[in-house]
């Protein structure tokens, strides 16, 4: 468990009516063609916090970034367009200032009574926002007296909305905050063995790091997708034209010996499912990863090696899940992760683990397979999951340790 206070130590602490709480959240929703919200989910966990705040007569404004204006007012990048979808999952009116500092900050935020909710425009239209500046922070904090931090998935950049303001205020976690820390804390910072770790995905360069920091923290190592074709190849294994980064094979190697030193089991695909070209409905076969021929590409796993990960699975205590095991987006090639992906959302149903996953397109994976709400905890932060995984201090939780 971390060290940071949390919304039930604020209340506890006294009386928050009438107080300015900045709540720090992610409103970085994706809309689609036509304007809407595509995707709720950032705003749906926030609704805790939010309501907590509120129906204890907390006056709330939320700082938040949309997208990369670079430090300049660009009006496509607004949080305008959320408050509407946001006002409606609160069931309550949500008002809107156009800047989140200065007199326009400062006038909205006066403005509200107890329990109101008020969004601040993107804090990334500032230069400061991005560099941390002391300055910046400062005319943030101005407007609070009180700072709640319920955005994990920006806790990994040291900004001002994140970092800076932290250390001017009295500076609390949300309850989104507080659920993530504790998740990751009961999946790797103090788990139950045996942990079995699942990483897949496209590139071995890309989590180089999280697969050396993971060696050494969970009993068995499942690489799938395509890097673990960079594995196979680096054991002598013809991977045929599938996705493979051939140069980092010593680097591979590396990680194996690194693994056996641990006393950590790599467990890499005993079949695959094999197609000549990455297309919907194409022909495929199942064959032994031995037998990969020199014009066809590995798209998943295969049943055998499913039967393996099964095992695992059933004696596992806790599973930590990142990136898919095939070429989900396309069917077939959805199996491998799809059938992996229910068999541990249905144990953690029946008790027998912990299941927390996370980063980039393991919660579509997991959404595609219809296991997603069976895991224990499914993070929709994607960097800063990852480097959580990786062993790093988080700028954004550190300083509500310290704080």
């Amino acid at each position: 468990m971390s060290q940071h206070k949390t919304l039930d130590d604020l209340f506890g602490a006294g009386t928050v009516a009438g107080k300015r709480v900045l709540v720090r959240a992610d409103l970085n929703v994706p809309f689609d063609d036509k304007g809407n919200v595509s995707d709720a989910t950032r705003l749906e966990r926030l609704l805790p916090t939010l309501a907590d705040l509120s129906a204890k007569g907390a006056r709330v404004a939320i700082l938040s970034h949309f997208g990369r204006p670079k430090g300049e007012p660009k009006p496509e990048m607004s949080l305008k367009p959320v408050v509407q979808v946001l006002s409606e999952l609160l069931g309550k009116p949500v008002t809107f200032a156009d800047d989140c500092i200065g007199e326009t900050a400062t006038t909205a935020i006066d403005a509200l009574n107890d329990g109101d909710v008020l969004v601040l425009e993107n804090t990334r239209f500032h230069k400061g926002e991005e560099k941390n500046d002391a300055a910046f922070a400062q005319s943030l904090s101005a407007n609070g007296d009180i700072y709640v931090n319920d955005a994990f998935s920006t806790a990994h950049r040291a900004h001002a909305s994140t970092e800076g303001i932290a250390h001017l205020l009295p500076a609390y976690a949300g309850r989104a905050m507080e659920q993530e820390l504790d998740a990751l804390g009961q999946a790797l910072g103090n788990p139950e063995h045996p942990v079995v770790a699942i990483v897949g995905g496209a590139k071995i360069s890309s989590k180089l790091e999280l697969l050396g920091n993971l060696v050494s923290k969970v009993d068995a190592l499942v690489i799938g997708g395509g890097m673990a074709n960079t594995f196979l190849a680096a054991k002598g294994v013809n991977v045929g034209k599938s996705l493979c980064e051939h140069d980092l094979a010593d680097t591979a190697r590396e990680i194996m010996a690194k693994a056996d030193t641990a006393g950590c089991t790599i467990i890499l695909p005993s079949d695959a499912v094999i197609a000549g070209e990455f297309k919907a409905n194409t022909p495929t076969q199942t064959v032994p990863i031995n037998a990969v021929p020199d014009d066809q590409m590995i798209l998943d796993v295969g049943s055998d090696t499913l039967a393996t990960l099964s095992g695992y699975f059933e004696t596992a205590k806790t599973v930590v899940w990142n990136g898919p095991l095939g070429a989900f987006e396309i069917e077939p090639f959805n199996i491998g992760t799809d059938t992996a992906a229910s068999h541990v959302g249905m144990l953690t149903k029946m008790g027998t683990l912990v299941s927390v996953a996370g980063g980039g397109d393991t919660v579509a994976a997991l959404n595609n397979a219809g296991a997603a709400d069976d895991f224990s905890y499914v993070s929709t932060a994607g960097g800063a999951f990852l480097e959580w995984l990786e062993g790093k201090t988080l700028p954004g939780v550190a300083a509500l340790q310290s704080a």
